[in-house]
């Protein structure tokens, strides 16, 4: 009997040892695993054939390419000069030939450079303050303001392009270009189609270039310039621009 009694007592501690919770006794996590603290950085890749969702936060606008856009440049004046050139006889002088050459740095205008499509490139009109122009005799171009050319009267000659010939498809830094360009030459109030030859190139933030073309004074209202027995000028005039231009600012 107390064999029985003795054997229940055991069963029942072995039945209230197993129902009862285990003690919690805390652990530390595996050093060769941790558990991540923050997101991943890197996204996993897509499974083949996934479907990628859409960003939801702001687009970024993507750069815009260098070298593209509308350039305004404008002839720097103390950097350019435009010359007449005109051949004189003097006929006291045993007919002597020579080159009266006269120069201005008084000259404006502006070039539109389209960057992305060359061809669209422009050029506005062309200003010159021609009664500033001297030459290596003081009596000459007195005598060119006062009653050849009158350009004290008329100061400004203007030449204005109507259309460009040669514009490039594309264009390279510092690669040199011929144009020719059409247009209108006003002298004297007196108007006349003008062609200009122009070679020039733009490196960097500067353009240069040489326009040159060959007028004759007649066309535009006045005679050579002419002194009985001491000198005969020449109807042909060589004009040459040399020019430098910068980005406006």
């Amino acid at each position: 009997m107390l064999q029985r009694v003795l054997v229940a007592l055991l069963l029942a501690g072995v039945l209230a040892a197993c129902a009862a919770p285990a003690a919690q006794t805390p652990t530390e996590a595996p050093t060769g695993a941790p558990a991540p603290t923050t997101a991943p950085t890197t996204a996993p890749a897509p499974a083949t054939g996934a479907t990628v969702p859409a960003t939801t936060g702001a687009a970024t606008t993507p750069a815009a390419p260098a070298g593209t856009g509308v350039v305004v440049f404008r002839i720097i004046p103390e950097e350019s000069e435009v010359t007449y050139e005109v051949g004189e006889t003097f006929l006291n002088q045993n007919n002597r030939y020579a080159i009266a050459v006269g120069r201005t740095q008084q000259v404006n205008g502006e070039v539109r450079f389209d960057q992305t499509n060359p061809r669209n490139s422009s050029v506005g009109t062309l200003t010159i303050d021609i009664s500033t122009f001297t030459s290596d005799s003081p009596r000459r171009d007195n005598a060119i303001r006062d009653r050849w050319l009158e350009s004290a009267r008329y100061p400004l000659a203007t030449f204005t392009p109507t259309t460009i010939e040669g514009l490039p498809d594309t264009y390279t830094s510092g690669e040199e270009v011929t144009l020719t360009i059409t247009g209108d030459l006003t002298v004297r109030d007196v108007t006349r189609p003008a062609i200009f030859t122009v070679t020039g190139a733009i490196d960097g933030e500067t353009m240069r270039g040489v326009a040159e073309t060959q007028i004759k004074m007649t066309d535009f209202g006045f005679d050579p310039p002419d002194i009985a027995g001491v000198l005969r000028a020449e109807d042909d005039v060589k004009i040459s621009f040399s020019f430098v231009a910068r980005p406006a600012q």
